[in-house]
């Protein structure tokens, strides 16, 4: 069973012997066969049929979450993920045969994918059943012993995670870290193969320097301000229903949800009256009775997600309660480019519109930050369809809803530039936590030796006359000279 480890006391004592038994089970081989990784994936998939209620109740209480949205954003996703992994394992880790040039016949090249030993998982506290497991999946596919540090910010379900992956996993291969920052940097002072951070960009860049000291491979799956871009060519009303749902799941602390739409001030004001029937539909009059609707994680999350409403007026909500950690679904029609919500991933339920002259302009804007993790455009025109695909550079590009791109397992789910470095999900899982190792084999005789390369040829016509007139190999004139 998987190893759980509260680290209240001298944590880099803790943390260095945890490191050091996982070393030592990977070094046994324990973790490479495939038969012990298929029984890892398997007892996983157990653990989140047979007590996704706990799993439940712990994402209740540190967001809010309904049951509903606990199983379809993240329990229910993870299972799909490790169906789709236990479906395609064995090919895999298959070699994968390569083409050799002529010119080096008779000879074989392969591609072995080989784990690549001891990695680290640090997860969030917006997801954190679903952005702690997932990568995990990937590690144990790949064949590698893995430590997980949940986050603290979400203590009921790190508490639980920690209390249940030992019941299914196998000990001498995984571990469960909990603990703060004091935690997070003994870890990161520990050499591991591999570590994979999801978060803000503020952290992942002392992940990077962190790793940087030991040169150690990393995933940094980041945020950013994600735009939708929406014209007059859907179904406004269509269109409003979709970015409710993805802006609005976990009280829009996702980082793929909308952050931000782009519209002309015609479709935007159209929009407006679509968006509020959509936040009606999906949470009814009041969305604080909703049991549907979510809270904010902290009290410090609370305080700077609605203070980006200071000084605007919403079209929509703007309501908020501090006591209950809730702020209203709001929109924001009209801000300007310059406000301070326009600076900052919004992490929260509150969608600012931003008015363009059009698709130039919407272009222009999204080209001047930084790449975003996900990019949405609502359009049914083929031309706008093309300018986006060629025009920008975000992880992700998707039309006609947001979100659900996640949900494809065949697709890369990573960032680009300040969203992110790396992919998981599905195959690109376990090419993330494997090294794609280059093994060539050439039988060695000197006859196939001869078509290596002309000069063999040549070496092995002076050594022959060498060796008849001399009865020697020994030839010591200068280099030039025997050229």
């Amino acid at each position: 069973m998987a190893t759980s480890i509260r680290t209240k006391q001298e944590p880099k004592v803790v943390v260095a012997d945890a490191v050091a038994r996982l070393r030592q089970t990977f070094d046994r081989g324990t973790t490479k066969p495939v038969a012990w990784r298929l029984r890892q994936l398997r007892a996983l998939k157990q653990l989140l049929l047979e007590r996704g209620g706990e799993l439940e109740r712990a994402l209740a209480t540190d967001l809010g979450k309904s049951g509903t949205e606990a199983q379809i954003t993240e329990i229910g996703l993870l299972v799909g993920e490790i169906d789709h992994t236990l479906k395609h394992l064995k090919r895999w880790v298959r070699p994968r045969r390569v083409a050799v040039p002529l010119t080096l016949a008779p000879a074989s090249a392969s591609v072995v994918a080989e784990p690549v030993g001891v990695v680290l998982v640090i997860g969030p506290w917006n997801y954190p059943v679903q952005l702690c497991i997932g990568p995990v999946i990937g590690a144990l596919a790949a064949g590698d012993a893995v430590l997980l540090k949940p986050s603290e910010l979400a203590p009921a379900t790190s508490a639980a995670l920690a209390r249940l992956l030992p019941e299914y996993l196998d000990d001498r291969a995984v571990a469960v870290v909990e603990g703060d920052a004091e935690v997070a940097t003994a870890l990161l002072a520990e050499r591991f193969d591999h570590i994979f951070y999801t978060g803000g960009s503020a952290v992942g860049k002392v992940v990077a320097r962190a790793a940087a000291e030991h040169l150690t491979p990393i995933t940094l799956e980041l945020g950013g301000k994600s735009p939708v871009y929406v014209d007059d060519t859907v179904d406004l009303a269509d269109a409003a229903r979709r970015i409710v749902w993805g802006k609005l799941m976990n009280a829009g602390q996702t980082c793929v949800a909308p952050d931000y739409l782009l519209a002309t001030r015609s479709v935007a004001d159209r929009l407006v009256p679509y968006l509020r029937d959509a936040i009606a539909a999906l949470y009814g009059p009041n969305p604080a009775d909703s049991a549907d609707y979510g809270r904010i994680i902290s009290d410090k999350h609370f305080a700077r997600v609605s203070g980006l409403l200071d000084g605007l007026e919403p079209a929509l909500g703007g309501g908020a309660d501090a006591s209950e950690r809730y702020i209203a679904p709001t929109v924001v029609n009209g801000v300007d480019a310059s406000a301070s919500i326009m600076q900052e991933e919004i992490f929260g339920p509150i969608l600012p519109i931003l008015h363009v002259s059009g698709l130039e302009q919407a272009i222009a804007h999204i080209r001047a930050g930084e790449k975003p993790l996900a990019l949405y455009v609502f359009s049914d025109d083929r031309a706008t369809r093309k300018r986006f695909t060629r025009d920008t550079s975000s992880g992700a590009l998707a039309f006609g809803v947001p979100a659900a791109h996640l949900l494809v397992p065949g697709l890369p789910f990573g960032g680009v530039g300040a969203s992110g470095m790396g992919a998981y999900h599905g195959r690109h899982s376990f090419d993330t936590f494997s090294h794609a190792k280059a093994v060539f084999s050439k039988p060695l005789s000197p006859d196939t030796l001869s078509l290596v390369y002309p000069p063999f040829t040549e070496a092995r016509d002076r050594i022959a006359r060498l060796i008849s007139k001399t009865g020697s190999t020994d030839d010591r004139r200068p280099w030039g000279a025997r050229r």
